[in-house]
């Protein structure tokens, strides 16, 4: 199957009052990352979360989001400080003793005590809030694993069709081998004539010369291991396999023989499907750079 390596998911969750978002982004890379931003409070988590996302994915950078907003996980504790609240009560006892006040200390008094009364607010971590997290991670991994396969549908149909012109290019390489050979036997043979101006012997060296000359410019073994390499090619697409990697390995190696093949060339018809051979390869190594 041809994954492509791009995707996006996005997972909402509310749970006793408390919001769960989860955003993951993925695009192209040549190993596996997986980058993680979450609540510190929940940091524990982060290990169950990237193996959860490595059992979806093999290539790729992987951003996960986590957002987790409400008052759902979140303990509010009253603090008192006894000492300072027993230094206060004192303290207005004297003052009404010592003024002869009639007023004494109500517990309408104590809520303006700011430095006695403090609330504390601690995170509250539960099962079904852990399990819900992990859940919308899972969702969202799900959602971005459609995209990729729906995206990698399209790019195979466009490698597959790059192929089919790539092949055709190949077997036009290949008929001309022969009559190429032949030209330039002839225009050696031509050449050498109009210099030393008369006819060489049937025996003479220099035709076994002018044959290994002209074996130079056979671009024969190139052909075929081209032929090779694109059945391979195509064999691979059609796996249900990670195979990014491996496509950009056959692809350098079509790359290395084309090359070849350019640089043996003394035909100018040749030298064009070269171009255009290399044309199409470049374009198919852009589609490979997103495959999974």
């Amino acid at each position: 199957m041809t994954n492509s390596m791009t995707g996006f998911g996005r997972e909402v969750r509310i749970v006793d009052g408390t919001v769960i978002s989860v955003e993951i982004r993925s695009v192209n890379q040549r190993f596996l990352d997986i980058s993680l931003k979450l609540p510190q409070a929940f940091s524990m988590f982060e290990d169950k979360i990237k193996k959860n996302v490595q059992r979806y994915f093999s290539r790729g950078r992987i951003e996960v989001f986590i957002s987790i907003e409400g008052k759902g996980f979140v303990k509010r504790d009253l603090q008192v400080d006894w000492n300072l609240f027993d230094q206060y009560i004192t303290m207005f006892h004297t003052v009404q003793s010592r003024y002869d006040l009639a007023d004494d200390v109500t517990i309408a008094m104590i809520p303006n005590l700011n430095e006695v009364l403090a609330v504390q607010e601690t995170d509250q971590e539960t099962d079904e809030l852990k399990d819900a997290i992990l859940v919308s991670v899972e969702k969202a991994c799900q959602q971005v694993w459609d995209m990729r396969i729906k995206e990698g549908k399209v790019l195979k149909e466009d490698m597959v069709t790059r192929i089919e012109k790539i092949e055709k290019i190949i077997n036009m390489l290949g008929e001309r081998r022969e009559t190429v050979i032949i030209e330039y036997r002839e225009r050696i043979q031509n050449r050498i004539k109009s210099y030393t101006l008369e006819m060489l012997p049937d025996d003479s060296k220099i035709y076994h010369e002018i044959a290994l000359l002209a074996e130079k410019g056979d671009i024969t073994e190139e052909v075929t291991r081209l032929h090779s390499h694109l059945k391979q090619f195509s064999m691979t697409v059609d796996q249900e396999q990670v195979m990014g990697r491996k496509l950009e390995f056959i692809l350098q190696e079509m790359l290395r023989e084309t090359n070849t093949i350019g640089s043996k060339s003394n035909d100018s018809l040749i030298s064009e499907w070269v171009v255009t051979l290399k044309t199409e390869m470049e374009k198919l190594k852009e589609q490979i750079l997103n495959v999974e």
